[in-house]
């Protein structure tokens, strides 16, 4: 009897019913921006449908990125059943990372965090332990992301939020200078090669589905994997920030074409931009662990998991062969690994993953 198979439709985003939403609103999104001339500012248009928004305002460009953790916090909780820790500090630096991370795509500084934490009432608040976790992990991720950390809200959302659990979010704000660092997928040229950076595992995607995992294992989160670790604590790795290595590569004079943040849509994210490339992907990270894991207990193929997880690769930057090897130096240089994954062509739309036998369509990402 065949085992039946989890996929991360079934038990968290549908991206089928979720992005003609989402392409509805970036159109009635795009009918606002004249209101940015009456204040004397201009959008850039090529960063709608980008991982952040930019608009030009005098000399310089400025930008902006909101972003949610998702459901990990929920692994933290079931996890200090187990071990004791709160994990907070973890939920605290994934939320930031998130946002961070999206925000660099389009070449910013990050200047200002804020935080958005729901919670059904401020019961939620009075753990002292999970508090200070989560306050000192946020102001920890601010400092890594080299991000001021403006305030926030904390709101109280009874009969939305469900008791003892809260929701975790933020927005961004960051700075493009010089203006000539601007990230478009304008800038994006056939020959470019692809830089892939390791991940440091699941990060804040395909949560749903891990938990669906976890409900199925007989000892839950408790259960070991393979090198002896626990499945909880695995998967509450911290996400990589990619802020201050991205302002790095910009200072030794990498010639960074464009940026992609593997997020929702595992590696079909790398086709994020608007023209016809297809992306060759030659050499690939070999998946951590937890992923196999994932992958045998939700009994999925390949083809499932690189559309929902970044599989080990969780960033990628393009940019032209003669700066790749001084790029990797950098890299290794900042504590990240690299890989010279493979090069962008022209052609029809798409990802082709030769060392999994693997090609996304560009109809499997219809939004940017």
């Amino acid at each position: 009897m065949n085992k039946k198979s989890i996929t991360y439709s079934q038990v968290g985003d549908n991206y089928d019913t979720k992005d003609p939403i989402k392409k509805l609103a970036q159109d009635a999104a795009k009918a606002t921006s004249k209101n940015l001339l009456i204040h004397g500012f201009e959008e850039v248009e090529d960063s709608r449908g980008e991982s952040a928004y930019v608009w030009k305002q005098g000399d310089i460009y400025m930008a902006a990125v909101v972003e949610g953790l998702g459901t990990k916090n929920l692994i933290a909780d079931d996890t200090r059943k187990i071990t004791g820790k709160t994990y907070y500090d973890v939920i605290a630096h994934d939320t930031v990372a998130t946002i961070i991370n999206d925000l660099v795509t389009v070449g910013s500084k990050p200047l200002v965090v804020h935080a958005y934490w729901a919670i059904e009432d401020n019961s939620w608040l009075s753990d002292a332990k999970r508090m200070t976790d989560l306050i000192n992990g946020w102001k920890s991720a601010c400092d890594i992301g080299g991000a001021s950390w403006g305030g926030g809200e904390t709101a109280t959302m009874k009969q939305i939020v469900i008791k003892d659990t809260a929701e975790f979010g933020g927005s961004a704000v960051g700075i493009i200078a010089p203006p000539n660092k601007l990230l478009t997928d304008k800038n994006l040229q056939s020959g470019d090669r692809i830089l892939m950076f390791k991940s440091n595992g699941v990060n804040a995607n395909g949560i749903s589905l891990t938990r669906a995992v976890a409900k199925e294992l007989p000892d839950g989160y408790a259960t070991k994997l393979a090198d002896g670790s626990l499945y909880g604590e695995t998967l509450l790795a911290k996400t990589n920030m990619y802020s201050e290595l991205i302002q790095q590569l910009f200072k030794n004079n990498i010639d960074i074409h464009y940026i992609s943040n593997i997020t929702g849509h595992g590696l079909r994210k790398i086709m994020r931009a608007r023209d016809s490339f297809t992306y060759v992907i030659e050499r690939i990270f070999d998946p951590q662990e937890i992923f196999l894991f994932i992958q045998k207990h939700a009994n999925l193929d390949n083809y499932e998991m690189y559309q929902t997880y970044n599989m080990g690769q969780d960033y990628v930057i393009f940019l032209p062969e003669k700066h790749v090897k001084k790029a990797q130096k950098i890299v290794k240089e900042n504590g990240f690994e690299s890989i010279d994954a493979g090069y962008v062509e022209i052609g029809e739309r798409q990802v082709i993953i030769k060392p999994k036998n693997l090609i996304y369509k560009s109809k499997t990402l219809d939004l940017r």
